[in-house]
């Protein structure tokens, strides 16, 4: 097999399947040795493609550079116009700007009819009682969780007490009433929600726990989801103070 049809083959197998795909199932498919598809994987990067993972926590494509760009239904086109409104309704000022912009450059680009129908959609988002706003810099969260960049900040909680926490973020929810940070606490030494409305001193460190993030991500929301369910067959207890 030449090298270029490998790694055309190396594509299709990256899109196909449930991600993260090791390199050692990928040599299987492909009949090749770990360590070239390594090389392969450096080398579609460099084509073009953002390909997420490292040596022993597998590969999953995120943008496929060779893919010409999609079009929209009538219905998916409701649902992206959803989507942005409610960001503009829940998102910190910088996410809310984005979601704005977005929808302006989406109604540029679209057949003159799909415009049109942006334009007058007929779904909205209102929300008569805003999340707290968030008191940290957001942009600079969102930045280091997709860097995977560990961060320290002042914490209150519940009770007003008062901690500085050093975390692994994972993500970030928007829930009806706040915005809450999924997160390994370095303090606790275990997962933990932090509201954003009650975090201050945000500062992100040099220290990186990559490749970790998803795995860890995963793992938080089954805990949580195990958590619930208990919660539904004993007393009530908040499972997941901070």
């Amino acid at each position: 097999m030449s090298r270029t049809a490998r790694l055309f083959q190396l594509m299709q197998s990256l899109r196909a399947g449930a991600p993260p795909h090791t390199a050692r199932n990928l040599a299987h498919d492909l009949g090749v040795s770990a360590r070239t598809i390594h090389r392969d994987i450096d080398t579609l990067r460099s084509l073009g493609a953002v390909i997420d993972g490292a040596a022993g926590f597998g590969f999953t494509l995120i943008e496929d550079a060779t893919l010409p760009p999609l079009g929209f239904n009538d219905e998916e086109l409701e649902a992206l116009v959803l989507g942005l409104r409610e960001v503009q309704q829940v998102g910190d000022p910088d996410l809310a700007q984005a979601a704005k912009a977005a929808l302006a450059k989406l109604q540029g680009r679209l057949p003159p009819r799909q415009a049109h129908r942006l334009t007058h959609s007929v779904l909205s988002a209102h929300r008569f009682s805003p999340p707290a706003p968030p008191t940290i810099p957001v942009a600079a969260l969102r930045r280091a969780t997709w860097e995977e960049m560990i961060v320290e900040f002042s914490y209150s909680d519940a009770r007003n007490a008062r901690t500085r926490r050093r975390v692994s973020p994972l993500g970030l929810s928007y829930m009806d009433r706040s915005t809450v940070m999924i997160a390994w606490c370095h303090l606790r030494q275990d997962f933990r929600t932090f509201r954003l409305d009650r975090m201050t001193d945000l500062r992100v460190t040099e220290e990186s726990f990559r490749p970790k993030r998803v795995p860890l991500l995963r793992t938080a929301i089954a805990s949580f989801k195990e958590e619930a369910r208990l919660a539904e067959h004993c007393s009530p207890a908040d499972t997941t103070l901070s």
